[in-house]
């Protein structure tokens, strides 16, 4: 009987041993796989459709990433479109090889159902995103709607989008009297009270990570239009900072560089990164 004892407790620690060396930091699941899911805009697939899933295949980490995409979607058109279980998304979904596959007229739900998520991404449209009012007239009813769709594990983050570009003729940009320093403080300000509200598990960062690598040799360069990222170094910067913060790993020591990156490209960016992720609602400067 005793030998039967060892026996068992020999095969239940390789087993756990196993589980363990095949999960990793924020993976609720313990699959081995963190996989996050994105209710949002334009502005999510500039910041996780691109370069993010290259950073985790860097450092032997594997990740899937869904991105429930509406051009422009502020967070009352989600919450309008939750209550009426409307098909109204371009779903794209990459998987941990970076094979991206995108389906077209899906929902919430369907796209929840989808996959076992770790995490679920909440952002508000980007005129609106500094407008902490405006922001708190939807999301909590869509958090609370997302929440009995995704069950009691899912672990919720918010997503702080970035500010425009100093010269930006979206139109948005008049609610904050057309001054990016504003703009940031109201998006900094807005995201950090959405943080103590605690319905969220963190921040992600972006949009200090962009103002923070403003300040570099690079300068106000960010955005391809006056709002949405540069395709090269812009969305780098933003992947990295959803790296570090996802992996919980200095994003500095990643080896992974986009080829069309150059080297200080890739070094002001993933110090923008880090910095936003050390002062969430502040600029940080860098001196490179």
């Amino acid at each position: 009987m005793r030998k039967l004892h060892v026996f068992l407790f020999l095969i239940g620690f390789v087993l756990t041993s196993t589980t363990f060396a095949q999960s990793q930091k924020g993976d609720i699941n313990n699959d081995g796989i963190i996989k996050v899911l994105a209710i949002g805009n334009s502005f999510s697939e500039d910041a996780l459709d691109n370069y993010l899933t290259e950073l985790a295949i860097a450092t032997n980490k594997k990740l899937v990433i869904g991105d429930l995409y509406i051009g422009g979607a502020p967070l009352d058109l989600h919450l309008k479109n939750l209550i009426a279980d409307a098909s109204a998304y371009r779903y794209i979904k990459i998987d941990e090889k970076a094979k991206k596959e995108v389906r077209k007229d899906v929902s919430i739900a369907q796209a929840i159902a989808d996959d076992n998520w770790d995490y679920i991404s909440f952002q508000q449209a980007s005129p609106l995103s500094g407008q902490y009012e405006v922001i708190q007239a939807s999301l909590p009813q869509v958090v609370q709607y997302v929440r009995e769709l995704a069950g009691a594990d899912v672990v919720f983050v918010y997503h702080q989008t970035w500010a425009y570009q100093h010269d930006s003729d979206h139109g948005g940009f008049a609610n904050y009297n057309r001054d990016q320093k504003q703009m940031y403080k109201a998006i900094a300000d807005a995201t950090k009270r959405i943080h103590k509200s605690r319905d969220f598990k963190f921040i992600i960062p972006a949009g200090t990570a962009i103002q923070n690598a403003r300040t570099s040799s690079i300068g106000d360069t960010y955005t391809r239009d006056g709002y949405h990222l540069h395709l090269d170094y812009g969305r780098f910067t933003a992947a990295c900072t959803w790296y570090e913060k996802l992996f919980g790993e200095d994003v500095r020591k990643n080896p992974y560089k986009p080829e069309q990156v150059t080297d200080l490209q890739a070094k002001i960016a993933k110090e923008a990164a880090h910095k936003a992720i050390k002062k969430p609602f502040k600029v940080s400067k860098v001196a490179l």
